[in-house]
């Protein structure tokens, strides 16, 4: 048995030493996009998920996301339905701990997993109403759980509740747009996951809606960002616009309360967008509410420099 305590690299990591424990082969032989690409058939072994961040949502997914980074970097999953956890033990207590830094991270994190997963193009009913419930309780508990006020020991429930059904959803319907910009940021630049995810959800959200309003207006997802303003805003609009306005003024006030920096704090220049647009259409942006152009890619990423 392989027990993994930690956030979400740590769960990773475990995750994959149970499935491949008993195989005696490397990880590379498995990764998507690296090496041979063999088909994995097990044995792995009973894994269980002890998280103690609340962001990732590995202790519900059955990918492994493991990286190598630098200039020849990559960030890609090894995935499996054996690597799923037996067990995953929620203890938001687990979360007392984290420094204010890891809470904005990872809150934002889930945060984006949650939305990206209800604007996918395989959502569905069931995974729309686990986004719903995990938005509205990020809402509720990701600024007063960072400022440590207002009940902590609930909000540590909450965020955890949250993060949990982040990765059931993205497990379903996959992400989008933020996540596949997070895995070439991550495997080029020493940029923490949720930091990458936190700093680029409010740009990329403005990006993809405008998109659509340009080329789609009648895609589903505009709906459903409205109604994602009005949950994070907790209160209605009587124009979509209004929403989505208000939507994008949220998301970057609290890109700014929780001091997540610009992507340049990392090192990335102008003249390296190129690189990381060559190398960000994975599986998280086939499902992204619309394909977003080259331009457009390059312009989230100006939007956060």
């Amino acid at each position: 048995m392989v027990v993994g305590i930690g956030g979400g690299s740590a769960l990773d990591a475990a995750k994959a030493v149970a499935g491949l424990l008993r195989v005696q082969r490397s990880v590379m032989d498995y990764l998507e996009g690296v090496g041979p690409e063999l088909p994995y058939e097990g044995p792995a072994i009973p894994f269980i998920a002890v998280p103690t961040t609340a962001g990732t949502g590995s202790e519900a997914t059955k990918n492994a996301v493991l990286s190598v980074q630098g200039e020849s970097g990559f960030k890609k999953s090894f995935r499996h339905d054996k690597l799923v956890a037996e067990y995953a033990i929620i203890d938001p207590d687990l979360l007392s701990n984290c420094p204010p830094d890891i809470i904005a991270a990872n809150g934002m994190d889930a945060l984006t997993q949650l939305l990206e997963s209800y604007v996918s193009i395989k959502s569905n009913s069931f995974t729309d109403a686990l986004a719903i419930s995990g938005l509205q309780a990020v809402c509720n508990a990701l600024i007063p759980l960072y400022h440590q006020d207002q009940e902590p020991h609930r909000n540590r429930e909450k965020m955890a509740y949250a993060a949990l059904l982040s990765g059931i959803t993205l497990a379903q319907v996959g992400l989008g747009s933020v996540h596949g910009l997070a895995s070439p940021l991550g495997a080029f630049f020493p940029i923490p996951h949720g930091i990458a995810c936190g700093t680029l959800v409010a740009a990329t959200s403005e990006i993809n809606i405008t998109s659509m309003q340009a080329r789609e207006p009648n895609n589903p997802a505009l709906t459903k960002y409205a109604h994602v303003a009005e949950i994070l805003c907790q209160q209605h609009f009587t124009t979509h616009q209004t929403a989505y306005e208000a939507l994008l003024s949220t998301l970057t006030s609290w890109t700014q309360e929780l001091a997540l920096p610009c992507l340049s704090h990392y090192g990335l220049q102008h003249d390296q967008l190129d690189r990381v647009i060559a190398n960000c259409r994975g599986s998280s942006m086939k499902t992204n509410p619309i394909v977003l152009i080259d331009e457009e890619i390059r312009q989230i990423m100006l939007m956060r420099l």
